[in-house]
């Protein structure tokens, strides 16, 4: 439930760049890295590949992404198009001000121990994941 009353909050405060705060993740996240295939922006996103296949193909649709050449052909490199890096520069004060909105309500202390403790979940989650993800391959039991 407080994932979805955050999610809301940032949503509502992008509105006018266009992007909802997981577009905005992603694009932010292309920024930082350049290129990225799917398996990359997965892992560093964290999310799984349906919902990130969707979210890809609405950006790509939106002219915000593109796919680029890779030097294996089975691999779907994508990076930031010049309209995806005007969007990110309008959508990233609007960012700014969620985050200062949700600072103000928390208060620093507390906003940082509760990054610490979702930071820790967060890695707690993804090496879970990834373990799950080995065994099924391998066909190993838990």
């Amino acid at each position: 439930m407080a994932a979805r009353a955050v999610t809301q909050l940032y949503d509502d405060v992008l509105r006018p760049s266009g992007l909802r705060v997981t577009q905005f993740s992603i694009l932010a996240t292309f920024a930082r890295m350049g290129e990225a295939n799917l398996k990359e922006l997965e892992d560093a996103l964290a999310v799984d590949q349906t919902t990130l296949t969707r979210s890809l193909g609405l950006l790509e649709r939106d002219g915000l992404i593109e796919r680029g050449p890779h030097p294996d052909g089975r691999v779907k490199a994508m990076r930031l198009t010049s309209k995806g890096r005007r969007a990110l520069e309008v959508a990233r004060p609007l960012w700014a001000r969620a985050q200062d909105r949700v600072l103000r309500q928390l208060g620093a202390k507390a906003w940082g121990d509760a990054q610490r403790r979702l930071t820790h979940v967060f890695h707690v989650a993804v090496t879970k994941r990834r373990l799950g993800r080995q065994r099924r391959r391998t066909g190993s039991a838990a």
